[in-house]
């Protein structure tokens, strides 16, 4: 009789055990913790100047725990002022407010690289930065006074991610998208070197990210990758991954923008961003970078014009972007795009397109560098 009370018991347990773990409950909480893992490889751009309880930004902050922000001053689509930058007060406001809806503390990033490339200009109150051309013909001591100057308005504004310095080397000074626009600091590596570790160090004592672009070298093309693929297999040199590795060496690496543009004898069909060959043998072996790759923005003519926009997806995961930026500031505004994003990734996984392996992996390079940053 005891055995067979026994046995009854046992298989009692062994159904209620069955029905806890397959309950909703617990597949809920699992779908949510993915969620929230692929939110954080999403940085966004948005419309909006102030930061409302039922503003689009904050129910995507809300709704899949996105990673960051990206704020501009000026919105492309419409071509007009302002897109989320008035002045310090408002920006510093806005700011606020969007941490204040997140889950887990965003990324507040800005371009703020000096010279025409900066979002925080003088006319709407900030502090004015020279070019890197200009900055890159004064001594190293100099430079990292003016960088603290910038690094201090950031962090005082609630910014904590500058999507600069450009370490891309002035080998075309004629280059539409670096050198004709001064953001190159120097034709010489070894100023360019210089310069960015300046420009990181001013940036860190004041809390600020700051995030190497654009990788692997954009200084020797003769076309800009916002409105097309870009090759510079003919151009190329081997020296601009010079800056990356001396930077790396030192151990002022944290975060590292990859190009759009395609160099044939490393990859004979995908540019960098999509590119496996860059990321990871190069960047990530060769070079030996441990930190936070993000993406060029994903909606530049380079990607858009040449890939669809779920293979762009797939490929730069895989590739090794821990982060997809989506600025929603190029030739059309959507704000279904950062779902598309997050849907084409959540499917891949499901169809073993992306392993899980990549959005861990992904997701604990980005906790790291939050809690590193003393963001969380």
């Amino acid at each position: 009789m005891y055995r067979y009370k026994f046995l009854i018991l046992f298989f009692l347990a062994i159904i209620i055990g069955i029905s806890v773990n397959a309950s909703p409950g617990n597949t809920a909480e699992t779908d949510q913790e993915l969620k929230n893992k692929i939110g954080q490889m999403l940085l966004l751009g948005f419309r909006g100047t102030q930061a409302y309880e039922d503003s689009y930004i904050s129910k995507v902050i809300k709704d899949i725990n996105i990673g960051g922000v990206i704020l501009f001053d000026y919105d492309v689509p419409s071509q007009s002022f302002p897109r989320n930058i008035i002045s310090p007060e408002q920006t510093k406001k806005l700011i606020s407010g969007l941490q204040a809806y997140a889950k887990t503390p965003l990324f507040v990033a800005v371009d703020a690289e000096g010279g025409r490339i900066n979002r925080l200009k003088e006319k709407y109150g900030f502090i004015k930065i020279p070019s890197a051309k200009e900055i890159g013909n004064k001594n190293p001591e100099k430079a990292e006074l003016i960088y603290e100057k910038l690094a201090g308005q950031l962090a005082g504004l609630g910014f904590n991610l500058n999507l600069a310095p450009v370490v891309d080397i002035n080998i075309n000074p004629k280059n539409p998208v670096i050198g004709s626009l001064e953001r190159s600091f120097s034709s010489d590596h070894e100023t360019v070197t210089d310069c960015a570790l300046a420009f990181i160090n001013a940036h860190n004592r004041k809390g600020i990210i700051s995030a190497l672009k654009h990788f692997p070298g954009h200084g020797s093309s003769h076309h800009d990758s916002h409105l097309g693929l870009v090759d510079v297999t003919e151009t190329y040199r081997h020296y601009e991954l010079t800056p990356y590795k001396e930077l790396i060496k030192k151990g002022k690496a944290e975060m590292i923008m990859t190009a759009h543009i395609i160099n044939r004898q490393v990859d004979p069909d995908y540019p960098a961003s999509l590119s496996p060959n860059f990321l990871q043998k190069i960047l990530r072996d060769k070079l030996d970078f441990k930190g936070v790759i993000i993406s060029d923005d994903m909606q530049m003519g380079a990607i858009t014009e040449n890939y669809g926009f779920s293979e762009a997806v797939i490929k730069a995961v895989n590739a090794g972007c821990n982060i997809l930026a989506i600025s929603n500031n190029g030739k059309t505004y959507d704000e279904d795009t950062v779902y598309k994003a997050f849907k084409v990734i959540i499917k891949a996984l499901k169809s073993g397109k992306i392993p899980m392996h990549k959005i861990n992996d992904s997701y604990t390079k980005i906790l790291y560098l939050k809690k590193k940053s003393k963001i969380l």
